[in-house]
């Protein structure tokens, strides 16, 4: 007997009709002779009214207070899903992250999975339960609830996969797939039958939002069957594999992402050691850096600039401008309206001239270009936030006509 994983995002969720519907889907799923494991994430808009609460009490919590109060969002949504079921007549148990064995480490607000215990999940199963399991929680081995920080349950959902050795994943959204862009900035963006853990992996990456990136990271680790799919029209979705089609499209997806600062620091004296003086102190602060640009130097200085998330903006220039001294430094600026808009693609390998299509489609669009950065299946560029939009149109546009 097959089993099959199946996560619901909050929006799949979100009221009475559409709980109903999910449970529509997983009883088909478990009629038609499945095995089936439900991972659900909270509903709406709860996690966001949650963290508003605590900021009423407190704006400055614990972050494993905060994890205490965000797990509730997920028990709320798989106790409802399993009551949606049970009235339609079916064997079904939910589960917190802690009771389906979901073990994680002690980094509260985004904790990492290091092992699940699944023999709960394997006698629920036994019993031909339906096992609804709350997404984006675990338990540290102080038994503390931790949550996994953003895109938890996808997460959940394919660690789950892997552990139990089921023959599916899927992830059902408000989206019927992946695009080759967010179809509300380019109407005209395709639906993809197919891609590439590597290229799904640098669109989660590069700011797509229809997976995150560690599930992904996951699924390709343990080669796990996924496939993104609506629970709202039920078409279908579209398969992430190891290898995509052979007739492969050049560019597959065009990204922007918001959650983008750069910061660019002058006059640093051109000796070794210095750009791991600044990259280290960012790394003991967990501040994770992206796209880095230095200069070639001139009278014995250089200039470095690089990018970080507009969250991580603040504490690395607390950090940098503390230790200006050992970092030795003349001006440090800092740009928070910009934006990273990419192109992916698995077949920009074996085809040059790419990212001068990408440049020409920006030029004509008369879009200034600030940073650069490439590898063999990427090319992203940082722009004005202001064109980020526009920039996605006619990049799209370029590569992927109407």
């Amino acid at each position: 007997m097959s089993l099959i994983v199946q996560k619901f995002g909050g929006s799949s969720v979100a009221n009475p009709e559409r709980v109903f519907n999910v449970a529509g889907i997983v009883t088909d799923t478990y009629k038609a002779g499945h095995s089936v494991i439900v991972v659900v994430s909270a509903q709406g808009d709860t996690t966001d009214e949650l963290i508003e609460k605590a900021a009423e009490i407190n704006p400055n919590p614990s972050k494993r207070e905060m994890d205490m109060l965000l797990a509730t969002g997920e028990q709320i949504s798989i106790s409802l899903l399993a009551m949606a079921i049970e009235k339609l007549g079916y064997p079904v148990v939910s589960l917190t992250g802690w009771q389906a064995g979901m073990q994680t480490d002690s980094h509260s607000g985004n904790a990492r999975i290091k092992r699940i215990d699944t023999e709960r999940l394997s006698v629920e199963l036994d019993k031909r339960n339906i096992v609804i399991v709350a997404g984006f929680q675990g338990i540290n081995r102080f038994d503390d609830i931790t949550t996994l920080g953003r895109g938890g349950s996808d997460t959940s959902a394919v660690a789950l996969a892997a552990a139990c050795h089921a023959d599916l994943c899927e992830i059902y959204t408000d989206v019927d797939g992946v695009y080759t862009a967010d179809p509300r900035i380019v109407p005209n963006a395709k639906k993809l039958d197919d891609i590439s853990f590597d290229e799904m992996l640098e669109l989660a990456s590069l700011g797509a939002n229809v997976l995150h990136n560690r599930s992904v990271e996951m699924a390709k680790k343990y080669n796990v069957n996924l496939c993104v799919r609506s629970s709202l029209t039920r078409a279908p979705g579209t398969v992430v594999k190891e290898e995509n089609t052979v007739e492969k499209m050049l560019v597959r997806g065009v990204t922007r992402d918001n959650d983008v600062a750069r910061i660019a620091l002058t006059d640093i004296e051109d000796t070794p050691g210095k750009a791991f003086r600044i990259f280290s102190l960012l790394a003991k602060n967990n501040i994770n850096v992206d796209l880095i640009i230095q200069s070639i130097g001139r009278e014995n200085v250089k200039d470095i600039s690089f990018t970080v998330s507009r969250g991580n903006l603040a504490l690395a220039l607390e950090k940098i401008q503390e230790n200006k001294d050992s970092i030795g430094y003349g001006d440090l600026t800092y740009n928070d309206n910009i934006s990273k808009v990419s192109i992916v693609g698995a077949g920009m390998v074996t085809n040059p001239g790419v990212a001068a299509q990408m440049f020409e489609a920006l030029y004509d669009a008369h879009i200034n270009i600030h940073m650069i950065a490439t590898s063999e299946i990427k090319v992203s560029v940082l722009i004005d936030e202001e064109n980020a939009e526009k920039a996605v149109r006619v990049i799209h546009d370029k590569f992927i006509p109407a």
